[in-house]
């Protein structure tokens, strides 16, 4: 079967194959690869599916270098390079990871010393290797706009996705006060450390009601995870001297007011994730570490039926891109 990989409808293409060997080629090794000087091999025990890595395999990611092996996030055990590192427990993730170098939906997956990182022992590997993507999106995006202070408002646009759920629990472990913005009826499904305010966004005057939970000033960092459909209330919502994260947009043209962008003093910051590779990302996981070690950071849930062996591997892909909330893992 021939499938069309520049067409935008990627369910119906998922829907299309019959075998992940449809997909795109796979290189997944029989013989554990030998690594390089500089180079180490994980044996992975999980690795999360995110809706990057089924683009990548759809052929719908312009930065991916054919022929690849999809898959940013791992979590598994270091067998081959550096003595020091041998039988160590390790998790990350990587921009280039699955995109320009074989990725983790495979059994083997080698990557520069520099980018190999502890797995915190409360995490199991399932959870680990679920973390990556969406925690490092998160960090990346308050560590551009200014970490979150004890006493400042931060407002997520988006809250019940993974991204939002990850902002919330940093913004939250800082000492912030949020509030969580989520299109849905009922509580906030949330595993901050602190209390969370809830805005249901299918409401009128968004970005009104954020700012009246914020005292009347405003938030001062609002991370919309949305992109337009949040952008005007977002700008609502904003106080002076406030900054703005951007993570994915569905229109790529908004309206925008730049006489109300520089008289409230505003900072807009784009995040793409893509651009961190393996050992970047490393870093960013650092800055994470210490918070899922003390369990005031949360990994996501992995229900057994959420798990994949890479045989199922499609099956994974269509529930992922298909928009389910939950966090799907492969097992290799």
């Amino acid at each position: 079967m021939t499938i069309e990989l520049q067409t935008p409808d990627a369910v119906r293409v998922l829907a299309k194959a019959a075998s992940v060997d449809e997909l795109a080629p796979q290189r997944l090794a029989i013989a554990p690869p030998k690594p390089k000087v500089g180079e180490a091999l994980v044996r992975v025990a999980a690795a999360g599916v995110n809706p990057s890595d089924v683009k990548a395999a759809l052929g719908l990611m312009p930065q991916a270098v054919w022929p690849r092996t999809p898959g940013r996030d791992f979590a598994g055990t270091v067998v081959d390079g550096p003595g020091e590192w041998v039988g160590r427990e390790v998790w990350g993730s990587g921009g280039d990871i699955g995109i320009t170098r074989d990725g983790s939906h495979a059994v083997w997956l080698l990557l520069p010393v520099a980018a190999l990182r502890d797995k915190p022992a409360r995490l199991s590997f399932d959870e680990a290797g679920s973390v990556g993507v969406p925690f490092i999106t998160a960090c990346e995006g308050f560590r551009r706009s200014g970490w979150p202070q004890r006493g400042q408002v931060v407002a997520v646009m988006g809250a019940n996705g993974k991204v939002g759920q990850a902002a919330v629990q940093i913004a939250a472990q800082a000492g912030a006060r949020v509030v969580a913005v989520q299109r849905a009826a009922g509580p906030f499904v949330s595993f901050a450390a602190e209390p969370v305010a809830v805005v249901d966004a299918r409401e009128d005057k968004v970005g009104e009601r954020v700012r009246e939970l914020a005292g009347g000033r405003g938030a001062d960092i609002v991370f919309n995870t949305v992109g337009s459909p949040y952008f005007e209330a977002a700008n609502r919502a904003m106080a002076k001297g406030a900054t703005q994260i951007f993570i994915a947009t569905s229109d790529r043209a908004v309206p925008f007011d730049i006489f109300a962008f520089y008289r409230a003093m505003h900072t807009f910051v784009g995040i793409d994730t893509l651009a961190l590779d393996c050992i970047a990302s490393a870093e960013r996981i650092d800055l994470l570490r210490e918070g899922f070690e003390a369990g005031t950071l949360r990994p996501y849930p992995v229900q057994p039926g959420s798990v994949y062996g890479l045989g199922d591997a499609l099956q994974a892909y269509r529930r992922v891109i298909g928009g389910d909330t939950k966090r799907v893992v492969l097992r290799p």
